[in-house]
């Protein structure tokens, strides 16, 4: 095993972190989480778990502790926002056999993770906020603090503002969408099944589904303004805000809407993939390397496969330069083209020509009739890939 007694600190206990953390100290590793907050709290809200993150999911040994918290997904199904007419449906069942479908509290998993990694080692330091991260052939951290400290391999997993990314790759641009998006848990105490379901209408579209076993229902709802809002997820909004925005919306969306009693807001911005994910003796994942806009549900997804290939790639040679070459290699391009179709995904819904948007539906609706295999098939290239294999 190339990564023994490798000491390698990873920076950030969010998903990708934590799950990099797990299986990095599952081959051996001497690995410690140094986190800013105060505590691994109940942050975020809901997660689209699909086939390609389920199977590190289940590779971190960690799939019966998800289930236990999670949904399982049962379908897609795209509405038309005046009555909440079904367009399509997109049946999950018909995946391939071996490819599960959850929806999560983010808390959940991060929290699973979390215990998964204490209980096999890793050390979780909290109230570590990080300032610096310095490459070298024995590359060092900066705590606020002024304290130092130094191991054979750092990994950022610091997120969309990530210390270690500016560090190798210099300030990186970014451009505001002309989108917002709100968030908000209510109660299910109306029967939202077992599915995704996006309600579709000019500009704005709002995607709701159940968590924690049905008792939750998550919203995502976007809309597009020339306005914007920062980026983050602690922005407060006024629930009556997003009330009057979906306004016209029909179907079940003023009853979910009526059940909010707080709402987060933020601007959704792009942000390129980093040109270098690796330096002398550091490597990025997740958010820190690729941003990406929540309208293909792969932000997690990514991170997992991100923590599960590193990993690997470390385990499989002792030459840990040759290691993150290798990793870049196998993860930039596919997260750079996740990344575009995310960016590129959300016109569709957004069709504000009442005829364009009448016959989109129109195309939309007969080819689920005629070819339903087909249009989920479209996402094999994302839900079929299986780093763990």
């Amino acid at each position: 095993m190339a990564l023994a007694g490798r000491q390698i600190i990873v920076v950030g206990a969010g998903i990708g972190g934590l799950a990099a953390a797990l299986a990095l100290r599952q081959r051996g590793a001497e690995v410690t989480v140094l986190e800013q907050a105060e505590a691994i709290r109940e942050v975020g809200a809901g997660l689209q778990i699909s086939p390609n993150g389920l199977r590190v999911i289940e590779a971190l040994g960690q799939s019966a502790a998800l289930s236990a918290r999670a949904s399982k997904a049962r379908a897609v199904v795209l509405r038309d926002h005046r009555a909440g007419r079904e367009v399509l449906r997109l049946d999950l069942g018909k995946l391939p056999e071996g490819q599960g479908y959850l929806f999560a509290h983010r808390a959940d998993l991060v929290e699973l993770l979390a215990d998964a990694a204490r209980a096999a080692g890793v050390q979780i330091r909290l109230n570590q906020k990080v300032t610096q991260i310095t490459p070298g052939m024995v590359p060092e951290v900066t705590l606020a603090t002024g304290d130092r400290r130094s191991a054979d391999l750092v990994i950022g997993a610091d997120g969309l503002h990530s210390v270690l990314r500016g560090e190798l790759n210099g300030a990186a641009p970014e451009k505001f969408t002309g989108q917002v998006a709100w968030r908000a848990l209510i109660p299910n105490d109306f029967g939202h099944p077992p599915e995704v379901t996006v309600h579709m209408g000019p500009g704005r579209h709002l995607v709701s589904y159940p968590l924690r076993n049905g008792t939750l229902v998550n919203i995502v709802a976007a809309e597009e303004r020339k306005g914007w809002t920062p980026e983050g997820w602690a922005h407060e909004d006024d629930p009556a805000n997003l009330r009057a925005a979906f306004s016209g919306f029909g179907g079940s969306v003023p009853q979910m809407l009526s059940r909010v009693d707080k709402v987060g807001l933020w601007g959704l911005f792009r942000h390129p993939v980093a040109r270098r994910w690796f330096g002398e003796g550091c490597a990025l994942l997740g958010d820190a390397a690729h941003p990406t806009l929540p309208f293909l549900a792969q932000g997690a997804n990514m991170a997992l496969e991100d923590g599960w290939t590193l990993a690997r790639c470390l385990d499989a040679s002792a030459d840990q330069p040759q290691a993150l070459a290798r990793y870049q290699q196998l993860r930039r391009d596919r997260c750079a083209r996740i990344v575009a179709a995310a960016t590129g995904n959300a016109w569709k819904y957004h069709l504000s020509n009442p005829l364009i948007r009448r016959a989109a539906h129109l195309g939309l609706a007969a080819a689920g009739r005629i070819a339903p295999d087909r249009i989920l098939r479209q996402f094999d290239w994302i839900y079929g890939h299986d780093v763990t294999a």
